[in-house]
């Protein structure tokens, strides 16, 4: 008989299942809203999706005319081989070194799990993105906030935070929902600070809006180092959200634990399929950033303009402007005013940001109406 059979294990009591308590403790992710309290479908400035839609050839793809696009009797490619060798290829990766999730939120999840667990710590900046709390309660760790600079991540902050129980440090690069990026000589120096046993995590979904000079050269790290682990994501630039198509990359044994965990067959014919189409249309791809850039410019300095109004728009390396609200309109006002004028868009009382609204860039048609509106609610707050 075995030690641990010696003793007999304790009778549950109660009348139902009853969670583990840090389980109990995640406040579930609350996703951008696309319709008002009345059920009225708005146009959706809440969820950072590309306004230019998808691109054509992974659209023909979806619908069953691209390479791989499969039998849907049939399971798809457990290892996502196609999708992962076009992603190398791309980015100079040995496709062995590319792990693909179910959207970049999959990959997060795995690499607390894989990493951290009960009496560990989760270290990430306040105002990161939300998954990163729910990521560390949700494998017993305890999550550590870092103070920020301004909305912005502080390489001082965080590495003064790191103790012997931290394990996974998270860093959103350009972060959401603040649209602050670090630059590569300060991402460089937070890795270097870090123990070579805490994994470093850089979490670039919005990577494919950085102008190519401004690298923050996560991907090289990734390359080089034993601690460092990257991810990215189909749902912003490729405008694949509705796909949920992640995948991350970094030295063998991180993907090697990854891929013990990962769901098997976690990306489904047709995301494999667009993703793999949406891979090979990088003209797609540089269109969206062009556009995401010259209407984010243009949006930032409407709101400029309205600084003696109390709005300031916070420096954005993303897809989104997040607005701090400093006079006589609020960002709750401000909120629903847009919601009056058929727009819905993120207001973050729930992540500590009750001051500012988070706007995703749209057609051109779209800022401006935005612009004027808030432009409207502030003279009229005044």
């Amino acid at each position: 008989m075995s030690a641990s059979s010696d003793q007999p294990a304790s009778k549950p009591t109660g009348t139902r299942p009853v969670p583990k308590p840090w389980i109990a403790a995640i406040h579930p992710y609350v996703p951008g809203k696309s319709t008002g309290a009345d059920g009225q479908v708005l146009i959706k400035l809440s969820a950072n999706e590309n306004p230019l839609g998808t691109s054509p050839l992974a659209l023909a793809a979806r619908l069953g005319g691209g390479e791989g696009a499969g039998d849907p009797a049939r399971y798809p490619d457990p290892e996502s081989q196609a999708v992962r060798s076009a992603l190398g290829a791309l980015h100079a990766i040995d496709p062995a070194r590319i792990v693909m999730g179910t959207g970049s939120d999959e990959l997060l999840n795995l690499a607390a799990q894989a990493f951290a667990g009960p009496g560990d710590e989760v270290l990430y900046q306040r105002y990161g993105f939300a998954v990163y709390e729910i990521a560390a309660r949700r494998c017993g760790a305890q999550p550590v906030e870092a103070a920020d600079r301004d909305y912005a991540a502080d390489v001082d902050v965080l590495l003064r935070c790191v103790s012997p129980r931290t394990r996974v440090v998270f860093l959103a690069n350009p972060n959401n929902p603040t649209g602050s990026y670090l630059p590569r000589a300060e991402l460089a120096r937070l890795h270097a600070g870090l123990p070579g046993h805490v994994l470093l995590v850089v979490d670039q979904a919005y990577a494919e809006y950085v102008e190519a000079q401004a690298d923050d050269g996560a991907l090289a790290l990734a390359a080089t180092a034993e601690n460092v682990l990257v991810t990215r994501t189909f749902s912003k630039i490729y405008g694949l959200a509705g796909e949920r198509v992640g995948w991350a990359t970094g030295a063998p044994h991180l993907i090697d634990m990854l891929n013990r965990i990962r769901g098997p067959f976690n990306l489904t014919v047709t995301a494999q399929a667009s993703a793999l189409a949406a891979v090979g249309d990088q003209a797609f791809v540089a269109a969206s950033r062009v556009h995401n850039h010259a209407e984010r410019t243009r949006f930032v300095a409407a709101l400029e303009a309205l600084g003696n109004h109390g709005l300031r728009p916070l420096p954005s390396e993303a897809n989104f402007v997040l607005i701090e609200f400093s006079g006589a309109l609020t960002a709750e006002v401000a909120y629903k005013g847009l919601m009056d004028h058929g727009f819905i868009t993120r207001w973050l009382p729930g992540q500590g940001l009750p001051q500012c609204l988070r706007i995703t860039i749209g057609t051109a048609d779209e800022m401006d109406t935005v612009a004027a509106v808030l432009r409207q609610l502030a003279e009229a707050a005044r």
